[in-house]
């Protein structure tokens, strides 16, 4: 990969990092959903975290080009 690539990825990663980790805990908490009770709660709060994490990271993006 060329730095210009590398610089796009870490940018994106930044951005959007947070959202997409609690995607993946949410359709886990789908898939686990009453089978493993520990397992859904444990991922449910991942969802909650990341996502809030996710949405402030938008928002600080946002507020830096302005």
């Amino acid at each position: 990969m060329s730095n210009e690539n590398s610089s796009i990825l870490v940018k994106w990663r930044s951005k959007y990092g947070g959202l997409v980790i609690a995607l993946s805990c949410l359709c886990s908490v789908i898939i686990s959903w009453g089978n493993n009770w520990i397992l859904t709660g444990i991922l449910g709060i991942g969802v909650l975290i990341c996502g809030t994490i996710g949405i402030f990271d938008i928002k600080r993006t946002v507020t830096e080009k302005r």
